[in-house]
Formats: C-alpha cells, sequence, structure tokens
C-alpha cells in the first residue's frame, strides 16, 4: 500500500515537473519571437525612413516656393529624428555606430536650423543650396547600402537575435551579413560627416484617427477575429490561427493573428480591428523566388482583391516591383478626384500572384463620404506655379492632406527635371504648391550569390 502511494506522488512529481519545463519553455520562445519582431520592425522602418529622407531632401530641391522650403525641412528634420530613434531600438550597442548617428544629426541639424529662420526674408544662400544637394547624393549612397543589408535579410531570413548573441559573444561578432552591412554603412556615413559643412508623431496620430473612426462600432471577439480573417484572406473551411491582443501602447484596440498556411507552412501575421473588426494590415512571411507574372496582371488581382473586400472606387495610383513582389497603391476615386487620404497598398506575389501583403491604416482612418469639391483655378492657371524647369508630363485632380492637416483640393502634376521625376501638388483654390515628392526611381536587384 505504501508502495503504491509513494510511486504514485512520484508519478505526479515528475508529470509536474515536465509540465513546468514545457510552460517555461514556451515562455522563453514567445518572448523571443516577440524580440525578433521588435527589431525586424525598427530595422524595416529604418530602411523606410532612409528612403523617405532621401526623397525628401530630393523635393526640396525641386521647390520653387520660400514658404514651402520651411516645412519640408522640417519634414527632413523630423524624419532624421525618426531613423535615429529606430537606430536607438536596435542590439548595435556593442558595436560602434556613432559615425551614422553623427550623419544624420548633422542632416537634421542643417535642416531644423533653415526651417525656424524667415526664409522669405533669409533665403539659402547658394552655399547652403550645394550643401543641400551634396546631402541629397550623401543620402542617396547611404540608402543604397542600407536597401543592400535589407535584401541580404529577406533573401537569406537573417535574424537579428543572431546579431545580438554574436555582439555579445566573447569571440566577438565574427560573420554576420548584417553586422558587415552596417558598418560599410558607417564607414560611409563617417565619410560624409567630415565632408558635411554646413517620428513617430504621424503614426501615433494616424493610430488615434483610427481609434476616433472606429469607436462607435460594436466590438468583435477573438473567433470573430478568426471568421473576418478567413474571408479577408479568402481561405475555405476553418482557419487555424493565434489571436493575442495588442498592448496598451496603441491608440486603438485589435487583434494580433498568427495564421499558419496549411497549404505551404508559411506564417500570416494579420492585425484587425477590436471595434469594427477592420484588417489593418497582413504579412506573410514566405519567400518569393521568381517573377512569373507581369507587374500588370499582378496589379489586376490587386485590384479584385479589393473591390471583393468591400473597397468600391479604389483607382492605381502607384506600382513599383521590389525583387519579385508587386506592391501596388490604391486611392479613393470621386468624381474622377483621387482621394489620397482614403488609401490602401497592396502586394502581390509575381510567381503566383498570392496576395502577401496589405496596408489599410489611411483608408481606415479617414475613409467617409465627400462633397465634391469644385477648382477655383484653371488647369493652365495652376501651372504657373509650378518650377519653370518641370516638364509635365500628365495631371490629375486629388484631394491631400496638408501641413494644417486639413484636405484640400489640388491639381496633381507629374514632370520631370533633368534625369528626375516629381510629383507636385498645386492648390486648386489659391495656387499654393501644397506638396513636392521625388518619385522612385526602378529598384536594383542585388545578387549576393
Amino acid at each position: 500500500m505504501i508502495r503504491s502511494i509513494i510511486i504514485g506522488v512520484l508519478a505526479v512529481g515528475v508529470i509536474g515537473t515536465g509540465y513546468w519545463g514545457y510552460l517555461e519553455h514556451q515562455e522563453k520562445n514567445a518572448i523571443l519571437i516577440q524580440s525578433e519582431n521588435n527589431y525586424q520592425r525598427a530595422f524595416h522602418e529604418l530602411t523606410y525612413n532612409l528612403d523617405h529622407l532621401h526623397d525628401e531632401l530630393g523635393s526640396t530641391l525641386a521647390m520653387n516656393s520660400r514658404e514651402r522650403l520651411s516645412p519640408s525641412l522640417t519634414d527632413v528634420w523630423r524624419i532624421t529624428s525618426e531613423a535615429q530613434n529606430d537606430l536607438g531600438q536596435l542590439p548595435l550597442a556593442l558595436m560602434p555606430f556613432s559615425k551614422t548617428e553623427e550623419f544624420l544629426y548633422k542632416i537634421g541639424d542643417f535642416s531644423y536650423k533653415n526651417a525656424i529662420r524667415d526664409l522669405e526674408q533669409e533665403p539659402l544662400s547658394e552655399d547652403e543650396y550645394e550643401s543641400l544637394k551634396e546631402l541629397y547624393h550623401q543620402s542617396g549612397e547611404i540608402q543604397n547600402e542600407m536597401r543592400k543589408v535589407q535584401s541580404m535579410v529577406l533573401d537569406d531570413h537573417l535574424k537579428w537575435m543572431d546579431v545580438e548573441m554574436a555582439l555579445a559573444s566573447q569571440d566577438g561578432p565574427g560573420d554576420n551579413a548584417i553586422i558587415d552591412g552596417f558598418q560599410v554603412i558607417d564607414e560611409k556615413a563617417g565619410q560624409f560627416s567630415e565632408a558635411y559643412t554646413g517620428d513617430e508623431g504621424n503614426r501615433r496620430q494616424q493610430d488615434e484617427e483610427i481609434a476616433k473612426a472606429v469607436e462607435d462600432l460594436d466590438e468583435i471577439d477573438k473567433q470573430e477575429a478568426v471568421n473576418i480573417a478567413g474571408e479577408f484572406l479568402e481561405r475555405e473551411g476553418k482557419l487555424e490561427a493565434d489571436v493575442e491582443e495588442t498592448g496598451d501602447g496603441l491608440a486603438y484596440k485589435a487583434y494580433s493573428l498568427t495564421i499558419e498556411d496549411p497549404e505551404d507552412g508559411h506564417y500570416i501575421y494579420m492585425d484587425i480591428t477590436k471595434k469594427g473588426g477592420k484588417p489593418v494590415y497582413l504579412l506573410e512571411d514566405r519567400q518569393v523566388e521568381s517573377s512569373e507574372v507581369s507587374l500588370y496582371d499582378a496589379s489586376e488581382k490587386a485590384k479584385k482583391f479589393l473591390d471583393k473586400n468591400g473597397f468600391e472606387n479604389m483607382q492605381l495610383v502607384d506600382s513599383k516591383q521590389y525583387d519579385n513582389v508587386g506592391v501596388f497603391k490604391f486611392a479613393y476615386l470621386v468624381e474622377d478626384i483621387r482621394v489620397y487620404t482614403d488609401a490602401a497598398v497592396v502586394e502581390v506575389a509575381l510567381d503566383n500572384k498570392d496576395i502577401i501583403g496589405y496596408e489599410g491604416f489611411s483608408y481606415i482612418a479617414n475613409h467617409h463620404d465627400r462633397k465634391p469639391m469644385e477648382a477655383g483655378l484653371s488647369e493652365e492657371e495652376a501651372r504657373e506655379s509650378l518650377n519653370p524647369a518641370l516638364e509635365v508630363m500628365e495631371y490629375h485632380k486629388a484631394i491631400i492632406e496638408n501641413e494644417l492637416e486639413e484636405e484640400v483640393l489640388c491639381y496633381e502634376f507629374f514632370g520631370v527635371i533633368d534625369d528626375d521625376t516629381y510629383r507636385i501638388f498645386i492648390n486648386a483654390d489659391n495656387g499654393r504648391e501644397e506638396k513636392v515628392e521625388k518619385m522612385d526611381r526602378a529598384e536594383p536587384v542585388y545578387n549576393f550569390s
């Protein structure tokens, strides 16, 4: 009898210890995945901000009105601040990266000092314009190097947790592609820093606008979120997903879904608002090995995807190809006017036309019925506000949000200066140059084989 009791107690102890070990393992894995996701987010946002910084510097050079120059320089300063913040979130504390931080600081310092002064009374001097041109070219080289690192990370599925462990290793970082790439960037930035003499705010505001847009909608539970994801992704049958509620740092409540595609084993990540059940974004984590379909066919698939999911009157306004992925931006169309504040982005794999990415932050935050807006100026009158060097290729009417966060009706002109293409928005009521954007060139393909 006593022997049986002892055996029973030992068996319970062994089972309990095993279960405790299993829970510990699960908790450790969850922490590692969360850290890796945070590092990947900071890295890709850093790459995006360096892209954005280069384009904004180019747009500043193309501007013709001094009243627009100051807000644009303010944007440059803001973007450098965001890039510095992204850098601070990466596990690079044990690796010297001070030259890149110094380069960003000097761009921010130049843009801030000139943004706050009265450029009407004291316009930029020739030397300052030359400094601005130099910063534009230098930031382009940093952008290219960063895109190479990003391409390696995506191609080889490199993990930032490996970087952290490599940097913490007593034997030194050794051979790590990310570390090597960042060292090249830092050396290049160091050269630029010597030669130069001279926010999270937008996303937070957009999050608050989403919170306001959905505040009166009914709340859904986790199972309803899974059902919505299944319909959004066109997955037939029961969908298996891990569902977590987002943390307190987000202005709106949402469910984060991790879905394993049963057909190929890849993971799909989605966020769906808790109120209203609106898909905010999705990302499928898979490598696209080849391009079997044209960019046009992929854009048609993206348009059908939006139509099926209830996005009415959306017009394709921008398309790009990154490696084997097509990225398409759509704007809401009303009375032949493009409403850029109501935009959505769709990514399509060019090997089989699968939807592997979607982002609807702007659409959820801003979409509502609008009354038709009438232009006070003709297209010919608006052209008089353009830089005389711009050769106009096409134009449209468009609604954008200006620096005062007001929706304004504009004429949208696409044109070229030298070898660069620009999109310029001229206010359709007063001829004000509301926004100037330098358009991306064709994406280079890096071969590491």
